[in-house]
């Protein structure tokens, strides 16, 4: 049997690797995110009438729906549920730091992955799916400058643990998968484009991948129905918890 996952952020890092891995093994992918020039460049890619895209910012709930409504028939069956979409912006102490910033960080990690997450629930009940939430391990470990960004991914997790908790008996998992440094789009989206920052950051240090990740969202979506990962803390050989020490290969 076919299964229909539904992945947003689908444009680029996690989620475009993503999109790759499940269309690659037989499922059926939704793929949604704002550039709709990306998106198509994944259709073209692809050519694998098992995709459907769908352009929206994931912030705007009215598009949300409108998207959700319009899906066609062999998509409407999700089982599966990525709440990949989000960002972090600015790297300022709290004091110097960008209200405007701090509110589309919560608007997107937070306010609508709970909205489609709502959304999708009767679905994902009946079909005894699985929603797996990309959460952070800033969820877990502060930093300089991670400020509100952190705070949303310590939302995701503790959402990931409620949602466990409510769908008790139903037959839906839910993960919390919780990464570490990974070299995507991320620190150039909260950079505003600087790329030096962004090479500086991961220079030396085998961070980790996006198909590294779309390789574990694989992974737990694929497990027993009778298992449930609860929470999911991936990080690079690189980097520990202590202080986040980074060890430089020379």
């Amino acid at each position: 049997m076919t299964r229909t996952i539904l992945i947003t952020g689908g444009t680029s890092g996690f989620g475009a690797a993503a999109v790759t891995r499940f269309l690659a093994s037989g499922w059926r992918v939704i793929a949604t995110g704002r550039r709709a020039e990306r998106l198509q460049a994944l259709v073209d890619a692809h050519g694998d009438a098992r995709l459907h895209t769908c352009a929206f910012d994931i912030r705007d709930e009215a598009a949300m729906h409108a998207a959700l409504d319009a899906l066609p028939a062999g998509f409407r069956d999700i089982d599966v549920l990525v709440n990949n979409a989000g960002l972090a912006l600015g790297t300022a102490p709290a004091q110097r730091a960008d209200l405007a910033q701090w509110r589309q960080m919560i608007d997107t990690n937070v306010t609508a992955l709970v909205t489609l997450t709502h959304a999708l629930l009767p679905t994902l009940i009946e079909r005894r799916g699985a929603i797996l939430n990309v959460s952070s391990i800033a969820g877990s470990y502060p930093y300089p400058g991670g400020n509100t960004y952190g705070g949303t991914k310590a939302f995701v997790t503790q959402f990931s643990l409620g949602l466990r908790s409510d769908l008790h008996g139903t037959g839906v998992r839910v993960t919390s998968i919780e990464p570490g440094l990974a070299e995507t789009e991320f620190t150039l989206v909260r950079t505003r484009g600087d790329q030096a920052a962004s090479d500086t950051l991961y220079a030396g240090a085998r961070p980790i991948v996006a198909d590294d990740i779309a390789e574990t969202l694989w992974w737990v979506a694929n497990l027993p129905p009778h298992l449930n990962i609860n929470r999911l803390e991936v990080m690079p050989v690189s980097q520990s918890f202590a202080g986040f020490q980074i060890h430089r290969e020379r």
